[in-house]
């Protein structure tokens, strides 16, 4: 495990210099300067054709300055870390938060100076045992929810080149009418050093390993195509044979349905959603609604909705860092606060949003842990983590689709939209099959699922107790991308818009 002294030497920095690089940004005014140095190793290795054909690695360095003045943000980077490559990156930083204009009387960065994220200031009822940064200035020890038992950085590529073959053989094994198969087998390790204007040093190294899979299937002239894949926060460890098995299980299984599936019939109707990937529904369609910068800005529907009811009781919609392994997990996010299990939904209540420093001053709590940046180069924002609901106590799936006479159970979706001032959206539905008289009948296809947000939550007429959390390769965009996952236990609502025939 690497020691606080080790990643200083990675950046070639030190305690001093940090400390004089968030002085030299505050020295004209402002109210918070942090810093944030990365080094990431990425590798990617491609199945096409049979033949393990191309790959490559490349290495992203540098650190990012941001300084704040109440409303306005400054940010530079430097795609160094030589000293002074930072000096101007702080310079630069602190010349943009002060161009704009007199400084606003706003709350929150002049309570920013004092806020600090201890761990009795976590949300929910279930708060993460983390210990605070350590305001001392020494390298805060958090817990590992991403122990890597042997690093990617350290393995030839030659190694994965069997474990692609392997793969396309056990899909070609498994459906006769496999036409083309491409695998992807990639890697990133970032060492991170963060600090800031407090005094706070914080240290992380995150793995993430990811096999993706796209299949094209062919049947009486016909194509379809489908793909799988599986991600975590984990070392070389995470490649094996029951991965493997499961992904050639999954990216095979339901294709004879697939083949058979029509567009139904359209119209306002009872939709029961399947376990795991279902909460790309959650994640888009009520998550980032309650992502602070758009509450604080009064661009999301739940605004003014704090403390109010938005679901059922019984109904918990969780943000969560601290799933061991999981894609979304973080030991710390992106400004050095402990990651954490956060309720925004409790109970079927509003109870708190997703923050970063600055909106959790504004509203006066504790940073939930969800200041995120894609690298150096961006700034943090709030976003989310692995946001699921919890299980439900009413029965299995196969329950939930007995209770309806006529609707569409839905196992997969794809790409969708969003309105988060509206709640609006529309998701385009893989794949599923019609519900009559409570039984699956006929497989379906090309169609949508329209609906609200906050209606289609006050809409959730029952939760089933099988919550799933799904593995696959999910990344999330707003303004830059961010690792995430979702999943979410088989949920019935009473009314959505089925866009069909």
């Amino acid at each position: 495990m690497k020691t606080k002294n080790d990643y200083l030497n990675i950046f070639g920095i030190n305690e001093t210099q940090m400390q004089a690089l968030t002085a030299e940004g505050l020295r004209s005014g402002g109210d918070w300067c942090d810093l944030f140095f990365e080094d990431t190793s990425y590798s990617e290795l491609m199945l096409r054709d049979g033949e393990v054909s191309s790959g490559g690695s490349h290495i992203d360095y540098g650190c990012g300055i941001r300084v704040l003045c109440g409303e306005k943000t400054g940010y530079a980077y430097a795609e160094s870390t030589d000293y002074p490559a930072l000096i101007s990156a702080a310079r630069s930083a602190s010349a943009i938060a002060l161009s704009v204009g007199s400084k606003p009387t706003l709350p929150e960065l002049r309570s920013l100076r004092s806020l600090r994220p201890l761990p009795s200031q976590a949300m929910g009822p279930s708060p993460c045992p983390c210990p605070g940064v350590d305001t001392s200035g020494r390298a805060a020890s958090p817990p590992n929810f991403y122990p890597m038992q042997e690093d990617w950085r350290e393995c030839e590529a030659a190694r994965f080149v069997p474990v692609l073959r392997r793969l396309e053989s056990l899909i070609r094994a498994k459906d006769g009418s496999v036409h083309k198969v491409i695998a992807m087998l990639s890697s990133q390790v970032s060492d991170i050093l963060m600090y800031n204007s407090l005094g706070e040093l914080s240290t992380d190294t995150r793995p993430v390993g990811s096999i993706s899979v796209t299949v094209i299937f062919m049947r009486g002239g016909r194509t379809e195509m489908n793909n799988a894949s599986r991600s975590f926060r984990c070392g070389v460890e995470m490649i094996n044979d029951t991965l493997l098995e499961e992904l050639a299980e999954s990216v095979t299984a339901g294709m004879d349905e697939r083949f058979e599936a029509r567009r139904p019939k359209g119209g306002k109707m009872p939709v029961v959603m399947a376990a795991g990937a279902s909460g790309i529904l959650l994640h888009e369609a009520m998550g980032h609604a309650f992502e602070a910068d758009f509450n604080r800005k009064g661009q999301s529907i739940f605004a003014d909705k704090m403390g109010a009811r938005v679901a059922a009781p019984g109904i918990n919609i969780i943000d969560d860092a601290t799933i061991p392994g999981n894609r979304g997990a973080l030991n710390i996010d992106d400004e050095g606060v402990p990651g954490q299990k956060t309720y925004m939904v409790q109970d079927g209540v509003l109870s708190s949003y997703l923050h970063d420093r600055i909106s959790a001053a504004y509203y006066g709590v504790a940073p939930t842990g969800n200041g995120r940046r894609e690298s150096f180069r961006y700034n943090p924002i709030p976003r989310m983590r692995c946001t699921y609901m919890e299980s439900g106590q009413d029965g299995s799936c196969e329950d939930l689709i007995a209770s309806v006479k006529k609707g569409i159970f839905v196992d997969q979706f794809s790409n969708g939209e969003v309105k988060i001032g509206e709640g609006d959206f529309t998701f385009y539905v893989k794949s599923g099959r019609l519900i009559e008289n409570g039984r699956l009948t006929m497989p379906v296809k090309d169609i949508n699922i329209v609906g609200n947000g906050p209606q289609a939550l006050a809409y959730i007429v029952a939760v089933a107790s099988d919550l799933k959390i799904d593995d696959s390769t999910w990344t999330c965009g707003k303004e830059q991308s961010a690792l995430v996952s979702c999943g979410i236990p088989s949920v019935l609502v009473k009314n959505l818009t089925v866009g069909g025939e």
